[in-house]
């Protein structure tokens, strides 16, 4: 099963894609999608949709992650971040991948073991799981990590709400695990 986590950003948007082949997870790509500030708004969407929409095409993913918006101190920051997030999800709707959606805090912990946890280790696990030579691009490594997320959570699991179809339900932000004491 191959998987694209996303780490969406209007200045940058960060990718991953891994394979899960049981319990082994694979690293295949990762990297970053930039748009140029210099720009106008629906040219920077644009931006970010053509170029997920290529990144699809040249991976070719069977399933999606996208990282959850926070509300920001800032509403405009919130609302461009919004925008970025929706340009992602629209290229991967629309090339007919599924799409899960995990909260920073989810991801973390999937990733890390606690929500709390600094990019630095986000970085560190991220390397240490997929077996990678060198820590990738802060981004990236964001990506990478919803992708992970993604896998843990049972593929299954799109769209977590109270209780999805495998059983995986959140509590406060926190992914739990069906048949354990929480």
């Amino acid at each position: 099963m191959r998987l694209i986590g996303i780490d969406p950003g209007l200045r940058v948007t960060g990718f991953g894609v891994i394979e899960k082949h049981g319990p082994r997870l694979d690293y295949v790509a990762s990297g970053c999608i930039r748009s140029d500030a210099r720009h106008n708004l629906p040219e920077r969407i644009a931006t970010l949709f053509t170029g997920m929409r290529d990144i699809i095409a040249t991976y070719a993913p069977e399933t999606a992650a996208v990282e959850k918006v926070f509300v920001n101190v800032n509403p405009q920051s919130t609302l461009l971040l919004g925008q970025a997030r929706g340009a992602a999800i629209a290229a991967l709707t629309a090339a007919g991948l599924p799409v899960a959606e995990y909260t920073a805090l989810q991801i973390k912990q999937a990733v890390v073991g606690h929500g709390k946890a600094a990019k630095e280790q986000v970085q560190h696990m991220v390397t240490c799981l997929l077996s990678l030579s060198g820590a990738p691009a802060a981004d990236a490594a964001d990506a990478l990590a919803c992708a992970i997320c993604h896998a843990h959570a049972g593929l299954g699991a799109i769209g977590l709400g109270e209780q999805s179809q495998t059983g995986y339900r959140t509590r406060a932000g926190r992914l739990l695990v069906p048949g354990r004491r929480q």
